[in-house]
């Protein structure tokens, strides 16, 4: 495009301030801002100093990443109906890892949980690093995390895995079933990332933006690296990403409360 990219990292307070300060930038197309699912999971959980959906305009959508399911192998199941029999008879005594509470992992399980009809205890890390770490452990039995970090662990046998989230299988891991196919056609949950820009700037900009990271993510290259990790790309329309946040705040919020999660102050 005839321009610097400067990425500015901004972490820390659950995305909340970074995504406080693109929505302070000025609308102009100069500053915008790559996310994942947590910016319209955030603002369910806490107080934010902006609307995850009214103060951002969306570019396009980029990728999704599934989720898989795995089990440390002392779990007595070895397919996904066979999991879930046995936690019906143990409500609440298998417990799951995940890498912090009201993160993606966290409620992707309890989105889970309410489409299967059990319970488990949540145990919540720092990190998906330190969850991983106990769930190869058997410190806890059950994980979600996106399938390259359990990839390695399922081909040589120190997990089970049971299912992945999406509506294909993942090519480095044809052996496992999707949530449909493995016998769960109403539970599905996907992290998305897109690209954001402040609201109010011009549609224009929006739409170059829009077009320009379509012709990126078009790359073959590109492309490969991300199945590489569990990742499908695909680009969106500016509307059909907000409409995708949307669907996407509607359902987090729905797990929330039918859950009851809140973070502790």
């Amino acid at each position: 495009m005839g321009q610097q990219f400067i990425v500015d990292n901004r972490g820390g307070g659950s995305t909340i301030i970074g995504t406080e300060f693109l929505a302070k930038s000025k609308p102009d197309g100069y500053t915008i801002m790559f996310m994942n699912s947590a910016h319209v999971t955030t603002p369910l959980l806490m107080t934010t100093p902006y609307d995850a959906l009214k103060d951002f305009a969306p570019i396009t959508a980029i990728a999704q990443a599934q989720y898989l399911m795995a089990l440390h192998p002392s779990v007595p199941a070895n397919n996904l109906q066979e999991f879930i029999a046995l936690a019906k008879t143990k409500p609440g005594q298998i417990s799951f890892a995940s890498s912090g509470m009201g993160g993606p992992a966290h409620l992707t399980a309890e989105l889970f949980m309410i489409a299967a009809g059990v319970k488990m205890r949540h145990i919540p890390y720092k990190g998906g690093g330190p969850a991983l770490t106990d769930l190869l452990g058997g410190q806890v039995q059950v994980g979600f995390n996106v399938p390259i970090n359990y990839a390695p662990h399922i081909q040589s046998g120190k997990l089970k895995g049971m299912a992945i989230t999406g509506k294909t299988r993942l090519p480095n891991l044809r052996q496992m079933p999707t949530f449909a196919e493995a016998g769960l056609p109403n539970y599905d949950s996907n992290v998305s990332f897109g690209v954001l820009a402040p609201a109010g700037t011009p549609k224009d900009i929006i739409d170059k933006l829009s077009a320009e990271i379509a012709k990126i993510m078009g790359a073959p290259d590109l492309r490969k690296a991300l199945v590489k990790q569990g990742m499908g790309t695909f680009t969106s329309t500016p509307d059909e990403f907000g409409a995708l946040l949307k669907a996407d705040s509607d359902k987090f919020t729905y797990v929330i409360r039918t859950a009851n999660i809140k973070l502790e102050k």
